[in-house]
């Protein structure tokens, strides 16, 4: 990368759309954030695009709060893909390395391409192919196959895809508010790489990201990614529960949440209330504490558990001796320590964004793990054996199909 390369990061949440603009010098180990903007999300729902007027707006607050931080003008960025309409697989590839030579890039991009040779609905499109493990001939394991010799070359591969149609109104969206799109990436790699420490890594972990309207979680073992999902509920959930259940208004509801809510209902008073009437202009009833608690640890307790029963389907529920650390804007609930302990029966952490250097009191909050992880992936070409559809020359795959079809024709 050339020397002080400018990198953005966009992160465009349900509830709130963070730019963090970085400077990225060989000679420094750590990219140098030089602007962050945040502004209220608009015309999204769930992670998609349903008005992209008021989602263009927001972009623009966004990256315009960032430009007057930095100084910069934004004209790229790499964007952050949500949304439950996320998915993943596992998969392999084979080919035959020619004349059992040395294996080269060309090769490692062509087992990849064959990886990817799997069936997906029409309307879905490969996002990001993350190769697990290599095989040489018989020699399992290898990380890097680069350099080595062998007549066959075997890969599996980590697959997550992403709705078409929800991919392109995100890139139109994002391009109309005057930035190219560099690359997608899902957001809950990009809060992983943010927050994960390499040993946390290889020991084995797992990162939970707790956005607005869906959680993503990644899990890691000896360095590599081993299951990627989304679940569809978030800290908006918790919002909809508390205004559900104690006949409030969102905005109260919302208010209730950050400024009186905790996971842990016994550590609070059966007498203690909340007067609406000095939070909210639309509401003037008094509030049990306690039953707050209640809903919030109800619906925390449902996503844990379902977290841990995704862990169960690999086997790692547990099993995973660096833990679990809980990062996003949902991770600042008092409390949530405890109660992910206790579900998960793992060690538990909060995830801070790491690794980055520059304005970090702007940006040290859980909930800017996700623009941080762009940054990075940005900075360092991507995270170690990630690898983006992006960089397919499907032009030239194309021209060589259309050769190949020439050969044919009489």
């Amino acid at each position: 990368m050339p020397r002080d390369s400018v990198v953005v990061g966009l992160d465009i949440g349900s509830n709130k759309i963070r730019t963090v603009i970085a400077n990225v010098d060989e000679r420094d180990v750590l990219p140098n954030v030089v602007g962050a903007g945040v502004s209220p999300s608009a015309g999204l729902r769930k992670g998609a695009i349903v008005d992209v007027n008021e989602t263009i707006s927001a972009i623009t607050a966004s990256l315009e709060d960032a430009e007057r931080m930095s100084g910069d003008p934004i004209h790229h960025a790499v964007v952050a893909v949500s949304g439950a309409h996320l998915a993943s697989l596992n998969s392999r590839g084979v080919i035959a390395v020619p004349h059992g030579g040395e294996i080269s890039q060309a090769d490692v991009e062509r087992v990849l391409e064959a990886a990817q040779a799997v069936n997906i609905q029409a309307n879905r499109q490969i996002l990001r192919v993350i190769p697990q493990n290599y095989t040489v001939d018989d020699q399992t394991g290898i990380r890097n196959p680069l350099g080595m010799k062998g007549v066959r070359l075997e890969v599996e591969a980590h697959i997550i895809t992403g709705l078409t149609p929800a991919l392109k109104n995100l890139e139109n969206a994002v391009h109309q508010s005057g930035v190219d799109v560099d690359d997608f990436i899902p957001a809950s790699l990009a809060a992983a790489e943010a927050v994960l420490s390499k040993r946390q890594k290889e020991l084995g972990v797992v990162a939970v990201d707790i956005g607005a309207s869906s959680t993503g979680v990644s899990i890691y073992e000896e360095g590599v990614v081993i299951g990627t999902f989304v679940l569809p509920v978030g800290g908006d959930s918790v919002t909809n529960d508390v205004a559900i259940g104690l006949r409030t208004s969102i905005d109260a509801a919302e208010k209730l949440k950050i400024e009186y809510g905790t996971c842990k209902p016994a550590d609070v008073s059966e007498r203690e209330t909340v007067d609406l009437a000095a939070i909210s202009k639309a509401d003037s009833q008094i509030i049990d504490r306690r039953q707050l608690a209640e809903i919030i640890y109800a619906r925390y307790h449902e996503i844990l558990s379902m977290v841990n029963e995704k862990l169960a389907e690999l086997d790692r529920d547990g099993q995973l001796p660096a833990g679990a650390v809980i990062t996003g804007g949902g991770a600042k609930i008092p409390e949530l320590i405890e109660l992910a302990r206790e579900t998960l029966s793992l060690p538990v952490q909060i995830g801070f964004p790491a690794e980055v250097d520059g304005v970090v009191d702007k940006i040290d909050d859980p909930s800017y793990a996700t623009a941080i992880g762009l940054i990075l992936f940005a900075a360092k070409g991507g995270p170690s054996r990630s690898y983006s559809v992006a960089n397919v020359d499907f032009g030239r795959i194309f021209e060589g199909i259309k050769n190949f079809f020439k050969k044919l024709l009489p």
